[in-house]
């Protein structure tokens, strides 16, 4: 058996990782204690990645806007991408919603808010109150270039990008020797991804040890209707509305997710969309993505295209609902999906942030009793996975879109990778 490109199948990223996400379920199914104290493991991967995001997002954002022939193009870009990411994000939320009440999950728990605990879930409503959409506008803005840099803050990092490479673009022949020099730099850069990537099966492995070791199994089968319904929610939005999308943009969603299936598995075995970031942007290139419209969509996407999170926020909102009794007219339905589309981007780029996002907007909607996200603390964990994955796939078909709509999609490019006809690498299959 054999992995695209005539390589081994062992000797493939996807492979590995698969091979640490079982071990560390098993190892924290049969010792729990021990599997829970692997979490720095898992935190130690992700931090080396986030240590190299930052120099991805500049290099890649300033190479492309300093090699563009007209600028006005890139304004054009943005409201493209940001119109897209709206659209979609709001489209999830209504999906959400749609689904919880056809199918109902929390009917029948009969839960007495009374009786649960507040304390559990204190620390997350607190991080709601100090999260409002004015405030992420004005956090996007950094105090200095350096510090940007120095927090890891990827939105703070794409603005002081997209203005570095404006400037240097308009310097013209004066900034080509910069723009070089800043090519080879992200040559330099993406090597030592690459580099990192040999750690990925052991982050998968102390990952998944510890959501197992800590929160069990058997915590799935509490809440298996709530868990089944999101996942199932989020596998047809992918299949059927972002493949949708993708067939007329021109490609197969099930062929990208072949494509992409390495950083799929990375994701799914850290529960983070990030530790993936990188991989994702070199592979978008490679399939005939400019890197323009890369290096805006992908990082950008990371806080306004959501689309995993937003279908868990309404989906678990009325959740809590109906386990607790809470009726709610079409009007308190309505207000709970237009409070959600404003709390997702005031929470985007917060530690845990689908569960901050459902504190915030719980706290505006009083009608649905906040302490009922106590409900689902527990398994939270084994839906952030899901909400994760759906992110990152709704990125990467929101590029091409993106990419198509401009006119810079590279056919060719774009068939020849998703087609498997491209040799792939040990880091990048």
């Amino acid at each position: 058996m054999e992995a695209t490109g005539g390589r081994p199948f062992y000797r493939t990223l996807y492979f590995w990782v698969l091979v640490g996400i079982a071990l560390g379920v098993l190892f924290g199914w049969a010792f729990p204690t021990q599997g829970a104290s692997l979490k720095p493991l898992g935190d130690a991967f992700i931090k080396l990645v986030k240590m190299i995001i930052t120099p991805v997002i500049f290099l890649t954002v300033v190479a492309g806007i300093a090699g563009m022939s007209d600028l006005k193009s890139f304004g054009r870009i943005g409201l493209k991408a940001m119109g897209y990411f709206l659209f979609f994000s709001t489209l999830a939320l209504i999906i959400g919603l749609i689904v919880a009440n056809l199918l109902q999950p929390g009917h029948g728990l009969n839960i007495d808010p009374r009786t649960l605990d507040h304390g559990k879930i204190s620390e997350y409503i607190t991080k709601a109150h100090d999260q409002t959409v004015v405030g992420f506008l004005m956090h996007i803005i950094p105090t200095t270039p350096f510090s940007a840099f120095a927090e890891g803050d990827v939105l703070q990092v794409l603005f002081f990008a997209i203005l570095f490479g404006v400037a240097l673009a308009m310097l013209g022949e004066r900034g080509a020797r910069l723009t070089t020099a800043l090519k080879s730099l992200g040559e330099v850069v993406f090597r030592i991804v690459h580099i990192l990537m040999y750690a990925a099966p052991f982050g998968a492995f102390g990952a998944m040890a510890f959501t197992v070791g800590s929160y069990g199994i058997g915590a799935l089968a509490n809440l298996a209707a709530l868990i089944a319904c999101f996942y199932l929610t989020a596998i047809l939005f992918v299949l059927i509305v972002l493949g949708a999308v993708a067939r007329l943009t021109g490609f197969s969603i099930l062929r990208l997710l072949r494509y992409i299936r390495a950083e799929l598995l990375l994701v799914l075995g850290t529960s983070s969309s990030e530790s993936a970031m990188p991989l994702l942007i070199e592979k978008l290139e490679r399939a005939g993505c400019p890197k323009t419209i890369v290096g805006l969509v992908v990082p950008a996407g990371y806080s306004f295209n959501l689309d995993g999170t937003n279908i868990y926020m309404t989906m678990a909102a009325l959740f809590i609902a109906q386990a607790t009794n809470t009726p709610l007219t079409l009007g308190q339905e309505i207000l709970l999906l237009l409070v959600a589309m404003l709390s997702s981007k005031g929470a985007a780029g917060v530690t845990g942030s689908g569960f901050v996002t459902l504190a915030a907007t719980l706290s505006v909607v009083p009608t649905v009793p906040v302490a009922g996200m106590a409900l689902i603390l527990g398994v939270d964990r084994f839906m952030s996975e899901c909400r994760a994955l759906t992110n990152f796939i709704g990125n990467a078909v929101a590029t091409f879109v993106v990419s198509r709509w401009e006119g810079q999609l590279d056919d060719a490019k774009m068939q020849a990778a998703l087609g498997g006809a491209q040799p792939q690498s040990l880091h990048a299959a």
